[in-house]
């Protein structure tokens, strides 16, 4: 008898029911302290969604654990050992330790500016001077020898974890960092949105066949393919086209670093061509290189776009190796610039040279 006794809220619940069912409503009960015998059961897929939810987060903690545990990996860059799985053996500090491009620049070829320079720059738009007089602040380079390109960018310095990952990246074979790295070069190349073409083709940097054969990838190539990537979901309106072939390196050259800027502009003199000079005529190109130091590379590249028929060409890098020493020459590494030949007449300067 004790089974089977039900107490008055069970049987105002039952009666409840009953109503409800023959007026297709719905009752809502506050408290439920009967049994739950006139509930309707879940269905079966409800079960197991809520089981996967519950499930879902102490699992994947477990398969990180168990692999992290069976097969160490430990960062590329800082040696300590990976927590979780990853797409890249770099671990999440070392990421964060790459930072973006602060402090002032050159708003030509994106160069680390001296301080004082920038400073004097900063109180001349401060004095309120028309902006006809007042154009943006560039470096002693791009005053003297302006570039061919319109615009250079660059996500950050060639420093620290920035120099240490594309190292691994380009030296090492350590190719899944191209995705980290290739969305901090899309942050980089999306300030150039407000005033670059709204159509443009993007060209990285080639590689001579015989490096290539050597180190099995393009850096450059890579980096353009995983920003642009990133750049259609973030840009969807900006129409970049990825063209690896515009360019051909002609010539096997050395490496670039370690060469001061006279050997570095010989190195790549008439290094480029395009085999296809019908493919970029009235076209605008954006060229993509993995490090800009003397722009050197890029102003070669750009001079055989702009020969072919270009439009006009801009720039964006991962990394910028600023030129600004105490010790640079700068008066006898300007002469030498001086000696490279300057963008074809009739080319229109984006800033006014000032003497």
């Amino acid at each position: 008898m004790e089974s089977r006794r039900i107490s008055g809220y069970t049987v105002a619940r039952q009666c409840a029911y009953q109503c409800a069912a023959r007026r297709n409503v719905r009752c809502v009960f506050r408290r439920d302290h009967g049994s739950r015998a006139l509930d309707i059961p879940p269905s079966e897929v409800s079960r197991w969604r809520a089981v996967a939810r519950v499930l879902r987060s102490p699992l994947d903690a477990f398969a990180d654990a168990l692999s992290c545990t069976l097969l160490p990996v430990s960062c590329s860059l800082c040696g300590t050992p990976q927590p979780q799985l990853s797409s890249a053996p770099i671990c999440s500090l070392c990421w964060q330790e790459i930072l973006a491009q602060s402090g002032p620049a050159c708003a030509r070829c994106a160069d680390p500016l001296d301080p004082s320079w920038a400073s004097a720059g900063e109180a001349r738009m401060r004095a309120g001077d028309p902006p006809a007089l007042n154009p943006p602040v560039l470096c002693r380079y791009c005053r003297l020898a302006p570039p061919p390109f319109q615009r250079a960018v660059a996500f950050g310095p060639y420093l620290g974890r920035m120099r240490d990952a594309i190292f691994a990246f380009k030296y090492e074979g350590l190719r899944p960092a191209a995705h980290g790295l290739g969305h901090r070069l899309a942050s980089a190349i999306a300030t150039l949105a407000p005033d670059a073409p709204a159509e443009m083709l993007v060209a990285p940097i080639p590689l001579h066949r015989s490096k290539f054969r050597r180190r099995g990838f393009n850096q450059s190539r890579l980096l353009a393919a995983r920003a642009l990537h990133r750049l259609r979901r973030t840009h969807p309106d900006w129409r970049l086209t990825l063209r690896p072939h515009l360019l051909q390196r002609r010539r096997a050259t050395r490496s670039q670093a370690g060469l001061s800027l006279r050997e570095r502009r010989t190195n790549v003199l008439d290094a480029f061509n395009v085999p296809h000079p019908e493919a970029v005529k009235d076209r605008s190109i954006l060229l993509v290189d993995d490090i800009m130091t003397t722009g050197a590379t890029v102003r070669s590249a750009a001079r055989a776009l702009l020969s072919a028929g270009a439009e006009s060409v801009w720039v964006a890098a991962l990394a910028r190796a600023g030129r600004f020493a105490p010790d640079f020459d700068a008066d006898a590494e300007l002469r030498n610039l001086h000696a490279v030949p300057l963008a074809p007449p009739g080319k229109p300067q984006l800033f006014p040279i000032r003497s």
